[in-house]
């Protein structure tokens, strides 16, 4: 009998264990469910770095704005319409003027800014520069100005200090991205043809929309413009591009004043770069000069035609050696419009010189 009844007890216990067992996520649930909001934890200070950061973003962000442009006419935030390309700019002063990148608001015929606050204004073109990728447009409404950005200088940049983004990535407006100046002067093509020199790499992201934004330094001065990237997908992989603020501090009061930048040059048309490649040639062969250009007036020579034989090759430009045509453009912007430019040429194998005025080739429409 006393087995028995000992073996029931212990069957009723464990019965009661299971049963506890499989009861218990329930009783928790009931007895530990908070059906209340939670306390609110005390959060503790931000660190030093987070609180520049913060700083820096409410500093400048205001100032930061969506640029959108539409081809063709018509509402450029409808989503009916098509033609519509957006990037990023940022208030350059007092009277309303946005900086932007050329390939934002090249061929449209509207164009809107939408500030930080929310607020749409209708902007008109002021002036563009496709060989920098820059452009200047100015809100219609002068009441709803946001303060100028802080400018900084690109010139004493080291590589591996901070750099800061502030644009609107896909359309995600305010968007804060930052890392590292990568490297310095890098060399960026632009749409025109011209290339860019001393352009900042950063690993900050940047994606399609942070075109035209400022790329700032940690004291929230803008040092760059963001401009491109380089991307198998097409979205930030580590390594963009931004225009040095030296360069925006030197086109952008041009573009406002008279709308368009001067381009030096002395009248040339290269050789492609493939085909002196090619030839095994080291310079830069002149193809031809153009008819009036200070290039004719100097003597240079071109291909002769006939017999297919080369003329000039420019190797060096006051005393500075070029092997790209993108060398002597930089070298002509260092030596200025109404300057003259010594250059290094090799004739018929026996190396010359050559002083050749700089002219600005858009206005006396003469092409390189």
């Amino acid at each position: 009998m006393g087995d028995g009844r000992f073996l029931r007890y212990a069957i009723i216990v464990v019965l009661l264990l299971l049963a506890a067992s499989v009861a218990q996520p329930y009783v928790s649930r009931l007895l530990l469910s908070d059906t209340a909001p939670r306390l609110v934890a005390a959060r503790g200070n931000l660190s030093e770095a987070e609180q520049s950061v913060t700083a820096l973003f409410e500093q400048v962000s205001p100032s930061v704005v969506q640029v959108v442009g539409r081809q063709g006419g018509g509402n450029p935030f409808s989503e009916e319409n098509g033609g519509v390309q957006s990037g990023t700019g940022f208030v350059w002063d007092g009277a309303g003027n946005i900086v932007t990148n050329n390939h934002v608001v090249s061929g449209t015929t509207d164009v809107v800014v939408r500030l930080a606050t929310g607020v749409a204004v209708a902007a008109d073109i002021v002036g563009t520069a496709p060989n920098y990728d820059l452009a200047v447009v100015r809100l219609r409404n002068s009441q709803t100005i946001p303060r100028p950005v802080a400018v900084g200088s690109s010139g004493d940049l080291k590589v591996g200090q901070y750099a800061f983004a502030i644009g609107n990535p896909f359309g995600l407006d305010q968007t804060l991205t930052f890392g590292v100046i990568s490297a310095l002067h890098r060399r960026l093509p632009t749409s025109s043809g011209h290339q860019i020199s001393d352009v900042i790499q950063t690993d900050a992201a940047v994606n399609p929309g942070n075109s035209g934004g400022p790329l700032l330094d940690s004291s929230g001065r803008v040092v760059g413009v963001n401009t491109a990237i380089i991307s198998p997908s097409g979205s930030s992989a580590g390594i963009g591009f931004a225009i040095p603020i030296d360069v925006v501090n030197r086109v952008v009061p041009q573009l406002i004043r008279d709308g368009r930048v001067p381009t030096p040059g002395i009248g040339i048309v290269a050789v492609s770069e493939q085909t002196a490649t090619r030839l095994g040639v080291d310079g830069i062969p002149i193809l031809r000069t153009i008819p009036g250009s200070p290039a004719e007036r100097a003597g240079l020579r071109g291909v002769d035609r006939r017999t297919g034989t080369l003329g000039d090759i420019i190797v060096s430009a006051n005393n500075k050696p070029v092997q790209r045509l993108s060398d002597l453009t930089g070298e002509l912007d260092e030596a200025g419009i109404g300057h003259d430019v010594t250059l290094g040429i090799v004739r018929n194998s026996r190396r010359e010189t050559a002083s050749v005025a700089v002219v600005d080739i858009g206005q006396s429409q003469l092409g390189e």
